[in-house]
């Protein structure tokens, strides 16, 4: 294998986005139509996005809409794809007594884009793999831990193979995944004789091709880092050398004519995860430069936006940016009478005797409360066979596609659209093994589709820049033309 966004996506090739505002509002803005026109309840379909970005982004930022209902369809191309999905769904979904925000942003972090992890990481994954097994085959309780995620449409063969990714997950064999061997290989066989001279490549995609494309937040050297082991996020200091189980695939391989299965890394060794949750925030101090160079990188941008997800999941208002407050003074000496114990102890008595609950076990717990918000994984690839089922029949009101999926964007899918609907599509900016030309012929290229649709596109737009195109969709107006 060559190609170096690899077979499956681990992570997107955009930033996170607010789906309600992008596809929602600024449409209804521009087309000067009422708020009050949008229904109570938005359908989203969401095809090929690779993980859950836009999904937490979207939800984190419900309290900034008028109040209505998200019911989140998922289509991926992988069930590996969808058990990660359910995996960091349940870590932004973890209560405060259990887990605090900057822990939690953390261990989100490192699974989400490091091939290796930490011990006490390692360990999280391996106890809430049996957490989702059980979520996976007893829908009363995937309801009673997770009752926003609907598993129901999945086939019964794709959820035993969720089962058996999970049991995978869990076992606490290190020599299962060589997550190094599958790395190097890979790298190895793409880059060919100029494997020995690979520091060069990597500072040529950097400089030629990333910053090129306006990820120059982005540290040449924390790009370097992870193009040369697959280790993005080290936030808190330790020992990252646990391989990261949720980065493995199988993938089939043709051989004198037969077919053989093998386990490794097959995704991206390019572009990095860093373009997900690192490039852009509404945080612009991140973005200052001295001296021509940025202060601050990607890990800090990308720590930041997810620590705003977390919050603003749990508090519905602006996450703000800690300001360094000065030391507080050093405590005075005070003098505790015998009156002042009694008091402590009758206070932690009392405490007992009201039955204050302890610290809730590990695998008993409510997790954070999401509201009027469903997500339906739906089976894999099933983009062909949903236009195909009448109860998806004028359904979605928005429409999500990212890149890898786009060429699915047929007129024959309209029937799934409402009478007015908006389609966000990504672009390839920062497909960086395509030529600046590609990336321009494939923005006219997919507008071109999407017109074919029936849908106007929302001009202006920059080829160059731009992550996504909006279009629009009207019933009336595209049958009638």
């Amino acid at each position: 294998m060559t190609d170096g966004f690899g077979s499956i996506t681990w992570w997107g090739f955009s930033p996170a986005l607010d789906l309600q505002q992008k596809g929602i509002s600024d449409q209804l803005e521009k087309l000067k139509i009422s708020q009050d026109a949008c229904p109570d309840e938005l359908k989203i379909l969401v095809v090929g996005a690779g993980d859950v970005r836009h999904l937490l982004k979207t939800i984190s930022s419900t309290w900034r809409h008028p109040k209505r209902k998200l019911h989140f369809y998922v289509i991926e191309s992988a069930l590996e794809v969808y058990a990660r999905d359910m995996l960091l769904l349940n870590i932004a979904l973890e209560p405060q007594n259990r887990m605090g925000l900057q822990e939690k942003t953390e261990l989100f972090l490192e699974i989400f884009g490091n091939t290796y992890i930490r011990q006490q990481s390692c360990e999280y994954v391996e106890k809430m793999s049996t957490e989702l097994i059980k979520m996976v085959t007893d829908f009363d309780y995937l309801e009673k831990r997770m009752n926003m995620v609907d598993l129901s449409q999945l086939k019964f063969k794709e959820r035993d193979f969720l089962e058996g990714i999970f049991k995978f997950w869990r076992n606490p064999d290190k020599s299962v995944f060589d997550i190094a061997k599958s790395w190097d290989l890979r790298e190895r066989n793409r880059l060919g004789v100029r494997y020995d001279s690979k520091k060069n490549v990597y500072d040529w995609d950097y400089h030629m091709k990333l910053a090129e494309a306006g990820a120059d937040i982005i540290h040449k050297t924390e790009y370097s880092n992870w193009r040369d082991s697959g280790i993005a996020f080290t936030i808190r200091e330790g020992t990252y050398d646990i391989p990261n189980k949720t980065l493995a695939s199988g993938m089939i391989f043709k051989q004198e004519g037969e077919r053989h299965a093998r386990r490794g890394y097959w995704g991206d060794m390019i572009v990095s995860p860093f373009i997900t949750f690192g490039i852009e925030s509404d945080e612009k101090s991140f973005f200052k430069k001295t001296n021509e160079l940025y202060t601050k990188t990607s890990e800090n941008v990308s720590e930041f936006n997810v620590t705003s997800i977390f919050y603003e999941l749990v508090h519905k208002e602006k996450y703000i940016l800690p300001t360094t407050e000065p030391k507080p003074e050093a405590p005075k000496l005070q003098e505790i009478t015998e009156e002042d114990e009694e008091e402590t102890e009758e206070e932690v008595t009392s405490s007992v005797t009201n039955g204050d609950k302890p610290r809730p076990a590990d695998n008993q717990y409510d997790p954070i409360p999401v509201e009027n918000v469903k997500i339906t994984f739906l089976p894999l690839n099933y983009i062909e066979d949903i236009k195909k089922k009448s109860k998806y029949n004028k359904l979605f009101h928005l429409v999500f596609f990212s890149n890898s999926m786009v060429h699915h964007l047929k007129p024959d899918i309209t029937s799934i659209f409402a009478d007015q609907c908006t389609l966000i599509l990504e672009t390839a900016r920062f497909m960086l093994e395509l030529k600046t030309e590609q990336t321009e012929e494939f923005v006219d290229k997919i507008c071109g589709m999407a017109e074919s649709a029936g849908f106007k596109v929302m001009k202006p737009y920059n080829k160059k820049k731009d992550n996504f195109i909006t279009c629009f969709y009207n019933r009336s107006t595209s049958t009638s033309s």
